[in-house]
């Protein structure tokens, strides 16, 4: 089942989002200083094509420079983004089928919010699964 969603998402949401991610992620990268912000552009644009089975877990040691890193992003970029992702799923969850593709959309805003200091792994891995 999950690998049926991630074809309709990757169809009619994924390629668009993952290229937005993937330009960000250049654009950061030419300008040295945002390195980071392009890496983690382009961890979300890897999860932005596959969304479904896998999960976001935080890092308890991201230190203080995530932190300021993330306030940085979020006010630059996070606060757009996580628009963008809102109004995006309101048409989603407007059809039937949608729905799930709605919920994924929803899925990708605390990422896109705080990108620094959080890994994307699969949900059959997660350490949250266990406890």
């Amino acid at each position: 089942m999950r690998t049926l969603l991630n074809v309709i998402w990757l169809v009619f949401a994924g390629i668009w989002l993952a290229i937005g991610y993937a330009v960000a992620g250049v654009i950061c990268c030419i300008l040295i200083i945002t390195i980071p912000f392009g890496i983690a552009s382009f961890r979300i644009a890897a999860y932005a094509l596959w969304p479904f089975g896998r999960t976001v877990e935080r890092d308890p040691e991201a230190g203080v420079f995530s932190l300021i890193g993330n306030i940085i992003w979020c006010v630059v970029a996070g606060i757009w983004l996580a628009i963008g992702h809102v109004l995006t799923s309101i048409p989603l969850f407007i059809s039937v089928i949608g729905i799930p593709m709605g919920i994924a959309n929803l899925k990708l805003i605390p990422v896109s919010l705080l990108p620094l200091g959080a890994r994307i792994v699969d949900a059959d891995r997660s350490s949250a699964v266990g406890t």
